[in-house]
């Protein structure tokens, strides 16, 4: 569970000493550091603080600290002698390159994370579209489908370097939420698998289309999971209506029928309709996806949803048996021990929000709580460039503070997307 930092004491520049967890109060690109709240790990750390002229606005945490402020001797007291002048102008340089680094950096960040934004919007009106009116005009939506589709897995196999992203909140609620959820990382996983072109464009069509039927079931039974018996069988007859709509477009091949048709079945043969041992690796990546996303985001209101480290967990010891080992092990290794959407505390005692994998499965990309800025201008932290800070556990979002909540805004419902280097 978080602890709150406690009190924050202010200090006067010339009281630094390493040890100390320290808050600037100031804006984040008004100096160098990767986060305004930060342990100073090193004499080079407390030089650069003094030279930011920050007398007034530096604060420290005695609570987080693990030193004592020095005494106050004010800096003005003590001006730099000539001879330090060569110091101190290699000093404000190696700031002002630092500083420029870090928001050179933050440009590059933000703008993969607007290009998968902006291709979530298009993607996702697109997909609304389809899903919304595949019953009454099957063969155009299946159009809108297959063009999608075929882009999506053009990208994603001709890019070397594919990048998952956590996007912001999203208000609206549709189909589209999940289906693109299930497309996104049914897309990786694939890729990750060594799917060809076509096999990838196969697997996105039935990752849209998967749950179509459900506007054939009554939407009050998917609102609850206790059902009845024979509610439960009206419910699982999505599968043949969803496969049934999507045949009836003329757009999806044998193979992404196949799929669609499948995608509650299970490696062991305890998944359904037809409790079939599935071997096919379309339906095995679909099926698998399809349970991450509804463990995270369950459509029935008196479901607990899962946090994504507990869904992983979840699926790996109570469920690997109706799994494809390899392909569950691409799923756990494609998000990381703390998969986007976890909120984190670092062991410097800031708290994060998980935006994206890193490279490392246990050091992601986070958002790191700043809440003297807005949340859009806050820095994004990627720990496997920071050696000196590490995820210290994940934190069930129910246990922080209102305002802290607010600021992170950890979602019930998350949403996925993409982004590749142009």
């Amino acid at each position: 569970m978080w602890k709150n930092p406690g009190i924050a004491v202010a200090i006067d520049p010339s009281q630094l000493t390493v040890g100390l967890y320290v808050w600037l109060d100031m804006r984040w690109d008004e100096h160098p550091f990767i986060a305004n709240r930060f342990m100073v790990r090193t004499a080079k750390d407390v030089a650069v603080i003094q030279s930011l002229g920050i007398e007034g606005h530096l604060y420290h945490h005695p609570d987080r600290s693990t030193s004592q402020p020095l005494p106050l001797v004010p800096m003005a007291a003590h001006p730099p002698e000539p001879e330090h002048a060569d110091g101190q102008a290699a000093l404000a340089a190696e700031v002002r390159q630092r500083d420029q680094a870090k928001k050179e950096k933050r440009q590059r960040q933000r703008d993969a994370a607007a290009r998968a934004d902006r291709a979530w919007e298009d993607a996702a009106r697109q997909t609304r579209e389809a899903l919304l009116t595949l019953t009454r005009s099957p063969k155009a939506a299946g159009r809108i489908l297959a063009d999608l589709s075929g882009e999506t897995a053009a990208r994603i196999a001709q890019s070397q370097e594919v990048l998952l992203h956590l996007l912001g909140d999203k208000k609206d609620q549709g189909p589209q939420f999940h289906a693109l959820n299930v497309l996104t990382l049914c897309m990786l996983v694939g890729k990750k698998a060594g799917l060809a072109e076509r096999e990838l464009a196969d697997l996105a069509m039935a990752a849209l289309a998967h749950d179509v039927g459900k506007s054939k079931v009554p939407p009050q039974l998917f609102k609850t999971a206790r059902r009845k018996r024979h509610e439960e069988e009206f419910v699982r007859q999505h599968v043949m209506y969803s496969t049934q709509l999507a045949s009836d477009s003329g757009a999806f091949s044998k193979e992404a029928l196949a799929c669609i048709a499948s995608h509650h079945e299970a490696a062991d043969g305890s998944g359904w309709p037809r409790g079939q041992r599935e071997t096919q690796r379309l339906a095995l990546i679909l099926a698998l996806v399809n349970r991450y996303d509804n463990l995270c985001s369950p459509e029935a209101r008196d479901v607990e949803p899962l946090m994504p480290a507990e869904a992983l967990a979840h699926m790996f010891k109570n469920e690997s048996g109706q799994h494809d080992p390899a392909l569950l092990s691409s799923l756990i290794k494609l998000l990381g021990v703390y998969p986007p959407g976890t909120v984190v505390q670092l062991t410097d005692g800031a708290l994060a929000l998980v935006v994206a994998p890193g490279p490392e499965a246990l050091r992601p990309q986070v958002l790191v709580y700043t809440p003297e800025i807005p949340k859009d201008e806050a820095p994004l932290v990627e720990l496997h460039t920071e050696p000196d800070i590490r995820v210290a556990e994940a934190i069930r979002p129910s246990t922080l503070p209102a305002e802290v909540l607010d600021w992170l805004n950890p979602q019930q419902r998350l949403s996925y997307f993409y982004s590749v280097e142009d």
